[in-house]
């Protein structure tokens, strides 16, 4: 098994299987709503097609998301993982600024897709080590560009794999061993707003969550995510 990261979309490499981190805050957020009882997320690039989803699914799924870190007016909800934590529908449509973008491109280019996080960490590790197939870890990044927190959770991913790494990988990994809590981690990044601290305390978790998301199929665009 080998295992190599990937820290921007523009190095996204096709693989076995993908791991795809956007810490702050999609993949957590995807995990949160999963483990709390959503069926399904489909996570969309853009904010008129989880409308147009949302317009056809009716009272069947919510809206939720961000841009710039800030809530999409005509969106149900925000993209904070802490909205989640019950079901208000069966489906999710979810269009934040990289994490989802990311997680369409992935779909798009690899063999399996799962969405990792600080809050899943070990149940991927545990999935990823259980396949025993080449790996790589997809950072969404900010809008294009390198980020430490992503780095980070990619970092502790490998950290746990126990495989051959590439020089990324390794990269990766001695990020992580900078910080002693996913928080401090995540407070590395120098990129988004400020008053996202209760978010921040919330992502920066560790493996407190069991599922493992998964990418299943393509619905008019959007990726749909399930257990």
């Amino acid at each position: 098994m080998r295992c190599h990261v990937s820290f921007t979309p523009a190095e996204a490499v096709s693989a076995q299987l993908a791991i795809v981190v956007d810490v702050m805050r999609a993949t957590s957020t995807i995990a949160q709503a999963l483990a709390a009882g959503y069926e399904r997320v489909l996570c969309c690039a853009e904010i008129e097609d989880a409308l147009a989803l949302r317009a056809e699914l009716g009272d069947a799924a919510v809206t939720g998301g961000e841009r710039d870190a800030k809530r999409v007016d005509a969106f149900d909800m925000g993209a904070s993982p802490r909205e989640f934590l019950e079901p208000r529908a069966e489906t999710l449509v979810l269009s934040t600024t990289n994490g989802t973008r990311a997680i369409v491109a992935a779909a798009e280019s690899c063999g399996e897709v799962v969405i990792g996080s600080l809050l899943n960490l070990s149940a991927v590790a545990e999935l990823a080590r259980g396949r025993g197939e080449d790996a790589v870890v997809l950072c969404a990044g900010y809008k294009g560009a390198f980020a430490i927190d992503d780095a980070y959770c990619a970092g502790r991913i490998v950290g746990l794999l126990g495989a051959e790494r590439t020089d990324a990988a390794v990269a990766a990994e001695a990020i992580a061993s900078r910080y002693g809590s996913g928080v401090e981690g995540i407070n590395a990044r120098t990129y988004g707003p400020p008053g996202l601290e209760d978010d921040i305390a919330w992502c920066g978790r560790e493996s407190v969550l069991e599922v493992v998301p998964r990418f299943v199929r393509m619905v008019d665009g959007a990726a749909e995510v399930t257990l």
